[in-house]
């Protein structure tokens, strides 16, 4: 399993897992990235939009060795083995829809 973000850009997944193959963009944390950072490398859609444009997630290993997927609730259900495939899931993942500010695309502001 490995932690990383992911956007659903026109409907299709973007994933990142953190390896160590991208060195920009990595969290305070030091052991995954951080959306806004990683946007600005690898310039996703020419940047000419913001890294909270498209509906994002990440995916973080608990203590315990679960997965867990938050997301925006934007991203439907349907992408879930796509996400976990990425990532190296095997089991099932805590899925949590996050509602907060802090997941707001252009689907939040368009409503």
């Amino acid at each position: 399993m490995k932690r990383g973000v992911f956007w659903l850009i026109d409907g299709k997944l973007s994933c990142y897992s953190f390896d160590g193959s991208i060195t920009e963009g990595i969290s305070k944390s030091g052991n995954t990235y951080n959306h806004k950072k990683l946007w600005e490398h690898l310039r996703l859609c020419g940047s000419k939009v913001g890294f909270d444009y498209y509906p994002r997630g990440r995916v973080e290993i608990t203590a315990k060795g679960k997965a867990v997927i938050y997301m925006s609730p934007h991203i439907g259900g349907e992408y879930v083995p796509e996400i976990c495939k990425a990532f190296e899931i095997d089991n099932t993942p805590i899925i949590k829809y996050d509602h907060s500010e802090h997941y707001h695309c252009y689907l939040d502001k368009e409503g």
